[in-house]
């Protein structure tokens, strides 16, 4: 892989770059990608992409002259040549589960690193049944949820895990608080993953049946139940979203996760109406997505491609605090920045490609996630940009 990915034209390609937080991203690339980056916009439209890139060269000289490619989710031919034209590919084009196969079959195919922001579960798991053996033939490293879904809660683990003893049981316990509202893709992709429950579970019973088992370890992410967590001072409700299964899978490939791990995966609320009413919405919002009419109807009110202003994602922010404990030895931790659903996700996906692209990783292939992928390189590229990764406290 090494050999042709030398002689491919592009480093990295940005693929959806004309959606809201495909901007976003092309944006921070624009700004933060290295000099000797060789990077490119894609996407199904060139008038689009012409646009975009004008605007970009308006506050960044040097994307003057930025390579397009267009290439539409829908023809694999063109899906094909932008992957072998590729290093890294990271796509932004959602809901995956409709429209990211063609691009993760054809970067499995060619041995080309693959990032999206997907938090859909079915995806994930078809995608590993699909492609996991043919990527690790290529040596492409197939990375899904590389935006807040799942980076602060896989790396924050891992983060968490690197301040316990080694070779021993441990428990981690992640609690979420966030300010700032989902993007239409985001969006889009929950509704499409709460009305599929039933596709979902067929593909995670699939994906047993492939995934290798653990013989002298176990990980697991259980769901929990509700409750007031002492450690934080609010209440834990148990969030049954991807950021788990990504955390075990994450420990089923490290050692460094002891012989014995478990993570629990919680939304933190400081009041119990605030939490009684929180736990009544995500059950309305559940019954109301397995009705084809409702989604629709949702679905033609907040179109992907849509996004808040910039003054509303200035005030947007999440933290992540982690509880774990092992060994005899206690740690809080916390992953902590701004606007979740656009600023940061584009900020995680840019920098994850960015380093798929020029750090020095430990050798993997297939689909990994972002911390056996890229662990503390992808990390230290966050501190730098501004995301914290911090230790409360340790006894």
């Amino acid at each position: 892989m090494e050999t042709g990915a030398a002689v491919r034209p592009y480093d990295v390609v940005l693929f959806g770059a004309t959606g809201f937080v495909g901007e976003l991203t092309a944006e921070y690339l624009a700004e933060h990608a290295p000099a000797n980056c060789r990077w490119a916009l894609a996407g199904r439209s060139r008038g689009k992409l012409l646009a975009l890139r004008d605007r970009l060269a308006r506050r960044f000289p040097r994307c003057a002259e930025l390579p397009l490619v267009v290439a539409d989710s829908t023809d694999p031919a063109a899906l094909r040549e932008l992957a072998d034209a590729a290093r890294v590919v990271a796509s932004t084009v959602g809901p995956y589960v409709w429209y990211g196969e063609g691009l993760v079959a054809a970067c499995a195919e060619a041995g080309t690193d693959y990032l999206d922001l997907t938090g859909e579960p079915e995806f994930v798991d078809l995608m590993y049944v699909r492609y996991d053996a043919r990527a690790r033939e290529t040596g492409a490293r197939l990375v899904h949820a590389c935006g807040f879904d799942s980076v602060p809660h896989d790396l924050g683990a891992y983060f968490t895990v690197g301040q316990l003893p080694e070779d021993v049981p441990l428990r981690v316990d992640g609690f979420v608080r966030a300010g700032g509202i989902f993007s239409g893709g985001t969006f889009a992709s929950a509704l499409t993953a709460l009305g599929r429950g039933r596709q979902t579970m067929a593909a995670a019973r699939e994906r047993r049946l492939y995934e290798p088992r653990l013989v002298t370890r176990r990980a697991r992410a259980p769901l929990g139940a509700p409750r007031f967590s002492r450690e934080t001072g609010t209440w834990a409700l148990p969030l049954p979203t991807i950021d788990g299964q990504v955390v075990a899978r994450s420990a089923r490939a490290l050692e460094r996760y002891g012989p014995d791990f478990r993570y629990r995966h919680y939304a933190s609320v400081k009041t119990l109406p605030v939490a009684l009413g929180g736990s009544a919405m995500v059950g309305t919002g559940v019954a109301a997505a397995q009705l084809p009419f409702v989604r629709s109807w949702l679905m033609d009110r907040y179109e992907p491609g849509q996004g808040p202003s910039a003054e509303r994602r200035a005030r947007s922010w999440f933290t992540v605090r982690f509880v774990g404990e092992g060994g005899g030895r206690r740690v809080f931790t916390e992953v902590s920045g701004g606007d979740p659903g656009y600023g940061e996700t584009a900020k995680m996906l840019a920098e994850g490609a960015l380093s798929l692209a020029f750090d020095a990783l430990p050798k993997t292939s297939g689909q990994v996630t972002t911390a056996v992928a890229m662990g503390d390189a992808l990390i230290g590229r966050l501190r730098a940009a501004g995301i914290g990764f911090r230790v409360a406290y340790a006894g």
